[in-house]
């Protein structure tokens, strides 16, 4: 089923993958507030008005990752990779 790509909550999905990327550009960022902002965010999301008229659905929220990622103002999650000596901050896709 698809879905009208404007609907979905696009903009606060972004704002849930900036939250989850800021320990690994600032690591120094207290842990217990990212948890709280990361909670607060997640219950944005699992409330939006979308999902009760087009059903909460796993095809849903991958659609609604990938548009996060997408456009001018896309988003994607970093990767934290630890290489043995030290963690290794990369973009999604990128070999060590």
């Amino acid at each position: 089923m698809a879905h009208a790509q404007s609907s979905l909550p696009t903009d606060i999905k972004r704002q849930q993958i900036r939250t989850y990327n800021r320990p690994a550009l600032r690591p120094t960022i207290g842990a217990a507030g990212l948890r709280q902002d990361l909670i607060r965010v997640s219950c944005l999301i699992s409330t939006h008005p979308h999902w009760a008229k087009h059903g909460w659905s796993m095809a849903g929220r991958v659609e609604l990752s990938r548009a996060a990622q997408s456009g001018p103002d896309g988003v994607r999650e970093l990767v934290v990779r630890w290489t043995g000596e030290e963690f290794s901050v990369t973009e999604p896709g990128t070999r060590l």
